[in-house]
């Protein structure tokens, strides 16, 4: 059997890529391919390293090589990834820009802010994070960085902030310029000036997601960085409870105004259940059970899970490593979860962005 290149992209041209209803070859996503004799290597271009099908796609092409050419075909396949983008963010480098959100304080934003952070850098994805919170940020407990002050240094003649650095991430907050224990009694102006430094004085390097911790409500600071940054999308942090839920409404209907016009990714739901430790597969609707999926379905967004009430969460956070980087296995699957999740909706969201453009290009 003498084997080709042609014969490899008609077999790959029939598996599907199950989010963006395309097959690999148009997408452009079979690259490198070698063969030599009936030995066949090839790499798979993922749109993000947090793919959460990347196991389904490379059966199905050791399957398609299999079924429309010959099953003693030898397959060495390479996944890889190069993640997306379909705008230009305003800050060089940054492929993609996440807001995280809530309507209200004590849902536990900041926790899955940071925990969503390090779950795509776990993937392999390069991520920063941003503290957006000035008047409450959290970063510098959560990541074991009080007293830390970032770095400043000279790049291409102009004077930019080194974000720290730590468990694999880029960070900066406000929180890093400011004394812990004096308030921050700035107006709106100089909010919305700090905030902006945050992004574009800083020196971030090449980022596949910038993560942003939104404060909660819907103020100054949503209004500074939503219309200053072209977000990719938002996702948003609510409780169960009747009283969470509402006020997520009001940040949802605030994002989605006109003006605005920050697509959603999704819903997640924090201390959806209790979960005893020494009873792992019990759960305990405390707050309630099932807002988060009818406030999904409510603005036709992606419900991207449920995060459990386990004391390990804050304990993580006060100690200054985020759970996701512990081994409870609950609480970091659920992050890694999440992560893959909100990566596959920005691939998604991207494609859709990019097929839209070139119709209107055309």
């Amino acid at each position: 059997m003498q084997l080709n290149k042609e014969q490899v992209l008609q077999a790959l041209s029939n598996v599907e890529e199950p989010d963006l209803k395309k097959d690999l070859v148009t997408l452009n996503m079979i690259q490198d391919i070698h063969i030599e004799g009936n030995r066949l290597s090839f790499s798979v271009i993922l749109t993000t390293p947090a793919c959460p099908l990347k196991g389904l796609i490379e059966n199905a092409c050791r399957n398609a090589i299999s079924h429309f050419i010959s099953p003693a075909v030898e397959v060495s396949i390479n996944m890889t990834s190069r993640v997306t983008t379909q705008k230009n963010t305003g800050v060089p480098g940054v492929k993609n820009i996440i807001a995280v959100a809530s309507g209200k304080g004590g849902v536990g934003k900041s926790t899955v802010a940071a925990n969503l952070a390090l779950g795509l850098a776990a993937t392999g994805a390069k991520v920063g994070l941003i503290d957006a919170d000035i008047y409450g940020p959290s970063v510098p407990i959560m990541f074991g960085l009080e007293g830390a002050k970032p770095q400043a240094s000279q790049v291409n003649g102009k004077t930019r902030i080194e974000p720290i650095e730590k468990y694999g991430i880029k960070l900066l907050s406000i929180g890093f310029f400011t004394d812990p224990n004096q308030p921050v009694p700035w107006r709106g102006p100089m909010v919305s000036s700090a905030v902006k430094q945050l992004f574009n004085d800083a020196d971030w390097g090449e980022l596949d997601y910038l993560v942003v911790d939104l404060p909660p409500g819907t103020g100054d600071i949503h209004i500074t960085v939503t219309q200053s940054f072209p977000i990719t999308g938002a996702v948003i942090v609510t409780t169960p409870q009747n009283v969470a839920l509402a006020d997520a409404k009001k940040g949802i209907g605030m994002l989605m105004m006109d003006a605005i016009n920050v697509p959603i990714l999704g819903i997640i739901e924090n201390m959806s259940y209790f979960t005893p430790a020494e009873l792992p597969e019990n759960k305990y609707y405390i707050f309630g059970e099932g807002g988060g999926v009818k406030l999904a379905n409510m603005i036709n967004a992606p419900f991207l899970g449920e995060i459990p009430m386990v004391k390990s969460i804050s304990e993580s956070g006060d100690a200054g490593k985020p759970v996701v980087l512990t081994e409870d296995g609950i609480l970091s699957k659920a992050f890694l979860h999440l992560a893959e999740r909100v990566a596959q909706q920005i691939s998604v969201y991207n494609a859709k962005a990019t097929d839209l453009q070139d119709v209107i290009n055309r």
